[in-house]
C-alpha cells in the first residue's frame, strides 16, 4: 500500500500496480493536488492523446485504461470528482468494442508461493489454453507487459478442444502475428498425457531458480501442483477468478 501525504498532509492509502506508469500517474496526481490546481483528466493525457483516444486503440488501450482507473481510485481517496474520467473510460471501453469481454488479467495477478516477491530476471509463461483463452488480454496484460519471448512460452491443448478452437485462437493469434507453433506448443494425447501434466513436466524440466513464472489457468489442482514443485527463489503468479 502507498500512503498519500500531500504537503505533510496523510489523506489515505491506496495500492499501485507495479509498474513505473502507475508511479508516473501517482505522482502527477499528487503534484497536481497539492499546487491547489483544477482536478480534470487532462492531467494525464495531452490534447493530441485525447484525441487519439477517440478512435481505435491496438490492444484496447490497456494501458491508458489502467491509468483512468488508478486516477479515479485516487479521486476518491482525495475527494475529487472523476466524473469526466469515467466518461472517458466508458467512451473508451465502447469505442474499442470490448465494454462487454475486457478482462484485465494484471489485476487478477496474485503471488501464489510467498507473501512477498523475490528478486528475479526474467519471465515464463505456462498457458492452459483451453481453460483460458482470452488471447487478447494475454499479449496486452502478460506477454507484451513482462516482455516474455515467445521461447519462454509454453502452451498446451488437448485433442478435442484443439478440434473445436483452434480455428479460433489461430485468428485471434493473427492480430498479434502468431500462431500457436510460435510458442512451445503441445499437442496432448488422450488419456494421461493431458495439458496439465505437459505444462507442469515442461516446468519440471527447465529446473528455474530466480525467475517470474506465470501460470494462466482457472484449475486449481494445477496451480497447487506447480506450488508445489516450484523453488522458492522463483515468484509464481497465477491467475485469480
Amino acid at each position: 500500500m502507498q500512503k498519500i501525504i500531500i504537503n505533510q498532509k496523510y489523506y489515505g492509502s491506496i495500492e499501485l500496480p507495479d509498474n513505473q506508469e502507475a508511479a508516473r500517474v501517482f505522482s502527477k496526481v499528487k503534484s497536481a493536488f497539492g499546487a491547489g490546481k483544477t482536478m480534470d483528466i487532462s492531467i494525464l493525457f495531452p490534447p493530441y492523446k485525447m484525441k487519439a483516444l477517440a478512435s481505435y486503440q491496438k490492444g484496447g488501450a490497456r494501458g491508458e485504461l489502467e491509468d483512468i482507473e488508478l486516477y479515479i481510485e485516487l479521486g476518491k481517496v482525495l475527494r475529487f470528482d472523476t466524473l469526466d474520467a469515467v466518461k472517458l473510460k466508458n467512451a473508451i471501453e465502447l469505442t474499442n468494442d470490448i465494454a462487454h469481454n475486457h478482462y484485465n488479467i494484471s489485476k487478477r495477478l496474485t503471488l501464489f508461493n510467498k507473501k512477498e516477491k523475490s528478486h528475479a530476471t526474467g519471465g515464463y509463461l505456462f498457458w492452459d489454453i483451453e481453460n483460458f483463452s482470452n488471447i487478447g488480454s494475454m499479449f496486452n496484460d502478460v506477454i507484451e507487459k513482462y516482455e516474455i519471448p515467445d521461447h519462454r512460452i509454453y502452451v498446451a491443448a488437448n485433442p478435442d478442444s484443439l478440434y473445436l478452437f483452434k480455428s479460433e485462437w489461430e485468428a485471434d493469434l493473427y492480430d498479434y502475428k502468431k500462431t500457436l507453433n510460435s510458442f512451445n506448443f503441445t499437442k496432448c494425447d488422450h488419456g494421461k498425457n493431458v495439458a496439465d501434466d505437459v505444462l507442469l513436466k515442461h516446468f519440471n524440466d527447465l529446473r528455474l531458480q530466480n525467475s517470474n513464472v506465470y501460470l494462466m489457468t482457472f484449475d486449481r489442482e494445477l496451480k497447487e501442483r506447480f506450488s508445489a514443485d516450484c523453488h522458492l527463489s522463483n515468484n509464481l503468479y497465477i491467475l485469480e477468478k
